[in-house]
């Protein structure tokens, strides 16, 4: 492809993306409502220096749990297998460069501060989430079958250590089977240990 193409696609996408910032402005506007979880990873995005297009080549964003959103809420499409090996969280900072070849290359370059909890998998509306503290928060589809998760198996995700959070991004998995058998062993440790006490002393 050449540069002139490359420029011109790259106008068509900002234009495009321009008209969509204004469309979702107005639309707040006239509704009141307000995607909080969006403006909150754009107002990350915007923390990074240089946010936003650089020389049409660079751009740097927020991931957001499935894409990366820049400084202007232009949301690009991060692979799921590069989020998911990668074990993206929501919050984390990456730089996006466009190569001459019209490829798309993704960096992190700003893991936002984290933190582990343990859920249990569970499928929602057709999506798969891990149901932890309270909270059903979204997985990555890829990262399920690469670790080949099933409904019931409990996952180690990773969130952001402040802040509110939709997507959690998956540490481990530890299928039901072993799960189940390791609380059994540890109620059966904890039988004996009760009747341990209970039991009378022997002179």
């Amino acid at each position: 492809m050449s540069t002139e193409k490359l420029v011109q696609v790259q106008e068509l996408i900002d234009s495009a993306m321009s008209s969509l910032k204004t469309a979702h402005a107005l639309m707040r506007d006239l509704t009141g409502i307000v995607d909080t979880d969006r403006e909150r990873i754009v107002s990350r995005a915007e923390s990074f220096s240089g946010s936003g297009p650089v020389s049409g080549r660079v751009i740097e964003g927020a991931f957001d749990g499935q894409n990366m959103v820049d400084g202007s809420g232009q949301t690009y499409p991060v692979p799921a297998n590069y989020a998911s090996k990668s074990k993206l969280a929501e919050g984390d900072g990456m730089k996006l460069t466009i190569t001459d070849e019209g490829k798309f290359v993704y960096k992190q370059i700003a893991p936002i501060q984290r933190r582990t909890t343990v859920g249990v998998l569970i499928q929602e509306d057709g999506q798969y989430k891990v149901l932890a503290e309270g909270k059903a928060y979204r997985v990555l589809l890829a990262s399920v079958t690469f670790y080949r998760a099933e409904v019931g198996d409990q996952v180690t995700i990773l969130l952001p250590k402040d802040g509110e959070a939709k997507w959690g991004a998956v540490e481990a998995v530890i299928p039901k089977q072993l799960a189940e058998a390791a609380a059994k062993e540890k109620f059966r440790k904890a039988a004996k240990d009760e009747d341990g006490e209970l039991s009378p002393s022997v002179d």
